[in-house]
């Protein structure tokens, strides 16, 4: 017992030591704690909505508990239909969205590495950074310009498409549910794809440059360069970004879908995101619209550990 005493002194002592000594890094680092304490943390507890019939006057503890009932009325009872129909649209989005959207990044950061003259390269990546800076409501309002048909006015891509023959005239490209998902990915890889390429323009950025002058002296052309030295040296990024975006499969803002979608294309453009403020706030059903959250969070978890550990046994890259 005597000696158990002994061995905790000296690491209490040398563990308050360490925070003496750096007291100022840990200064700097506590208002980050703070802030995951109070916004990421503590808001968990409501996660017990989800296995209440939830009550605002008698607050969520003294609340009806329901154990799984809600989550039972999500996958086969009341709520199904419309429940699975959200998960089929948020998972086919997200996946077009990953087939599409996740190259453009990359290929940009390519084509950015490319440019020798430096005005010409920082003017065109500011150009593709700046739609990132501007609100959803900003970037979605132009885009229902561009592809608005109407009686008084056409929008620019609704043109194109009746000109193609692919749009009826007078017919709206929003009103069709087939455009919706096209429409949705489109914009979000115009908003955030220049934003998106400088964590790769950086991986390309941080390749040494004897790589590239000794495939040069072995005669090697720009397509050698960029399959022998470029994708290899952007390996680990790739792995780690591809890793995070596979945890983001069924994660998808209310705020695109809300001002693009009606009731001509719910059957395509209702997510979860949408479901889940419809039931909950709209319907008053909170314990049902916490269960979608808690189900969403719980399968994007398993996604990221799944993706994770076939990384891990594949390559030397994972996130831990």
């Amino acid at each position: 017992m005597g000696s158990e005493i002994k061995m905790r002194e000296p690491r209490c002592k040398g563990l308050i030591g360490a925070l003496l000594k750096d007291w100022r890094l840990y200064l700097l680092l506590l208002p980050l704690v703070l802030w995951f304490a109070v916004w990421a943390y503590k808001p968990m507890g409501g996660l017990l909505i989800a296995f209440k019939r939830f009550d605002s006057s008698l607050g969520v503890w003294s609340s009806e508990f329901r154990g799984i009932q809600n989550f039972i009325n999500l996958v086969s009872g009341v709520n199904k239909e419309q429940f699975w129909q959200a998960f089929r649209n948020t998972f086919i989005i997200n996946a077009y969205g990953l087939a599409f959207g996740f190259p453009v990044p990359i290929i940009l950061a390519i084509l950015f590495s490319e440019i020798g003259n430096s005005f010409v390269r920082k003017f065109t990546q500011t150009a593709t950074y700046l739609p990132h800076f501007l609100s959803e409501v900003t970037i979605t309002s132009i885009a229902i310009m561009l592809v608005y048909s109407g009686v008084h006015s056409t929008g620019i891509l609704a043109s194109l498409f009746q000109e193609l023959g692919l749009l009826e005239p007078g017919v709206s490209m929003l009103a069709k549910p087939n455009y919706f998902r096209p429409l949705y990915i489109a914009v979000g890889i115009w908003k955030e794809s220049g934003y998106n390429s400088i964590v790769y323009f950086a991986a390309i950025m941080g390749i040494s440059p004897t790589l590239y002058e000794a495939m040069k002296v072995d005669g090697a052309n720009k397509l050698q360069e960029l399959r022998y030295v470029t994708f290899p040296g952007m390996a680990p990024t790739l792995i780690i970004m591809i890793i995070m975006r596979v945890g983001h499969m069924l994660s998808i803002g209310y705020e695109r879908v809300l001002l693009m979608y009606n009731s001509n294309v719910y059957v395509t453009a209702d997510v979860l995101s949408t479901f889940e403020q419809r039931i909950g706030i709209l319907s008053a059903n909170y314990g049902v619209g916490a269960s979608v959250s808690l189900f969403n969070s719980l399968i994007a978890f398993a996604l990221v550990i799944g993706a994770n550990t076939i990384s891990r046994s594949i390559s030397d890259t994972s996130l831990w």
